[in-house]
């Protein structure tokens, strides 16, 4: 089969108004995770912290986890949180999110989370032309695409981190492919190493490993914000972070 184009994006994080337009001259929309935007680095006034407690402490939270005080952020959050139902207030806020996003998914997309997402609420918002898959497999265009979603467990606790083991499984069930699409990046440190934020973030270790034994053309991942090194090659595979959409507002275009 000649001349398929599928479009891909990661972290949207409530960038519905692109979205919209994300599948534009492709034939599929690809997504890998991260709708929900729970607050905005570059904007601190948007998300659901600030909706729900102002800029002035959104402020504060990402002063504190950009500089590391984990347990500090943890602390001023959950006195923000005190006296409120927190799960439920977060689910309605995720819901309103959810609802704008994925009524501006293309037909054909197929989706998988990230870790900020919560997956118990995709079913209800993924209409027909939304294929969801999380250790799962499709065929696009006549090559195979594998789709891992959520992150690694980390000190930010956020909703869908899961245990390595658990990770590993799921690389696992996906076997061989022609595109392995996951949020995170494989462990390599120039994929992982966040410029602005100064950190490295979690990559993964039988990611990287699938790659080297399974040799897929494509490894396709987001997560990562700004990059050290957005593309680079292991043996056989074209690893690409294919972008914040959320501040690009573009996809990633891969065509054959």
């Amino acid at each position: 089969m000649s001349g398929f184009r599928v479009n891909v994006v990661s972290d949207v994080h409530g960038n519905t108004k692109d979205l919209a337009r994300a599948g534009e001259g492709a034939d599929a929309l690809v997504c890998l995770g991260d709708l929900v935007l729970f607050l905005d680095y570059a904007d601190h006034s948007r998300g659901i912290f600030p909706d729900l407690f102002g800029k002035e402490n959104a402020d504060r939270l990402v002063e504190l986890r950009t500089a590391r005080r984990f347990d500090e952020a943890r602390d001023f959050g959950a006195g923000l949180w005190a006296g409120i139902d927190r799960k439920p207030a977060i689910e309605r806020a995720v819901r309103k999110q959810y609802a704008e996003l994925f009524a501006a998914f293309p037909t054909p997309t197929y989706a998988t989370y990230g870790n900020v997402d919560m997956p118990t609420l995709w079913p209800e918002y993924a209409g027909p032309g939304t294929t969801v898959l999380d250790g799962g497999r499709a065929e696009i265009g006549g090559r195979v695409f594998g789709f891992v979603g959520g992150g690694l467990r980390t000190p930010m606790r956020t909703p869908y981190e899961i245990s390595d083991e658990e990770y590993a499984a799921k690389i696992e069930a996906v076997g061989e492919v022609d595109v392995l699409c996951t949020h995170i990046p494989p462990d390599v440190p120039e994929l992982v190493y966040d410029t602005v934020a100064r950190r490295f973030e979690r990559g993964s270790r039988a990611l990287l490993a699938a790659i080297h034994k399974t040799r897929p053309r494509y490894a396709l991942f987001g997560h990562v914000h700004q990059p050290l090194t957005p593309r680079m090659r292991i043996g056989a595979t074209e690893c690409v972070n294919v972008g914040h959409f959320a501040s690009s507002g573009r996809p990633w275009a891969l065509e054959w």
